[in-house]
């Protein structure tokens, strides 16, 4: 996630997930189905059968991660060591980048975990895709510990915030492996990664492009109070975001007659 590409690509890549799964949930809440397998238009014939059936989210995370990584690359000049001899010393470089190219790694994970189970082990390995999801955000959270070691004042407030929401995410990922077709557990995981893909772009904005022009001061103590109203804020309209996409699924599938 390093610098504001970093931090808007993969926030968005969380946050249009998050609406995926809050339209999924809404589908599944309105057609009365169980949320993991909701009705879905049958494809049993013509040529294209196979790719109708194909799961586009886990073919978008891989295709995502590849930029995410692309773009990291780029930032180094495509110059990636890990460990370099200096003064009879070894010395690990790019730290930072070592770290975001590890969650980039487990967003690729939990992609190709996506397509296998859903499109090669259709309701046999859903646990598969469930425990990927699960493990990427348990991998995000020490590492993210890790990345505001050399960080202060308004920085640390904006990844602090960040953790909280992303230590949320992975409780209810782990509930969700116990309590796989309960509606609130899909709810609850569609808003925090609403919530944590909205935070992640606005800490991209906040530290490297301020929408108001003026760049905001660590060391200013209304900047980094102000940081927790404004997460607060998201949380609100992610809160929001929910309850419109139910909304529009109701106006979709109850009174525009459009197929489940």
């Amino acid at each position: 996630m390093g610098g504001f590409e970093g931090h808007l690509f993969h926030g968005l890549s969380l946050f249009l997930y998050g609406l995926y799964h809050a339209a999924f949930l809404s589908r599944a809440v309105i057609c009365n189905s169980p949320v993991q397998y909701p009705p879905s238009r049958p494809w049993s014939k013509g040529r294209w059968t196979r790719l109708r059936q194909m799961y586009y989210i886990g073919f978008l995370k891989i295709l995502s991660s590849c930029i995410l990584v692309a773009q990291e690359l780029n930032s180094i000049n495509w110059q990636l060591v890990l460990i370099t001899k200096r003064h009879h010393l070894r010395n690990f470089m790019y730290r930072k980048q070592w770290q975001h190219l590890t969650l980039y790694m487990s967003f690729f994970l939990s992609g190709c975990a996506d397509v296998i189970s859903q499109n090669l082990l259709p309701k046999r390995c859903v646990v598969l895709e469930q425990c990927a999801q699960a493990l990427s955000m348990y991998l995000f959270l020490p590492l993210m510990v890790s990345h505001m070691q050399d960080t202060e004042g308004l920085e640390l407030q904006l990844h602090m915030l960040l953790i909280q929401a992303m230590f949320l995410l992975a409780l209810v990922e782990t509930i969700e492996l116990w309590a796989p077709n309960v509606l609130l557990i899909w709810m609850l995981k569609a808003f925090l990664y609403v919530v944590t893909g909205s935070w992640l772009m606005q800490i991209g904005f906040m530290l490297y492009k301020p929408i108001s022009g003026y760049k905001w001061l660590d060391e200013d103590k209304n900047d980094v109070a102000f940081a927790t109203t404004f997460f607060c804020w998201h949380v609100v309209s992610g809160a929001f975001l929910m309850i419109s996409a139910y909304g529009v699924s109701i106006l979709w599938y109850r009174y525009l007659g459009a197929d489940a």
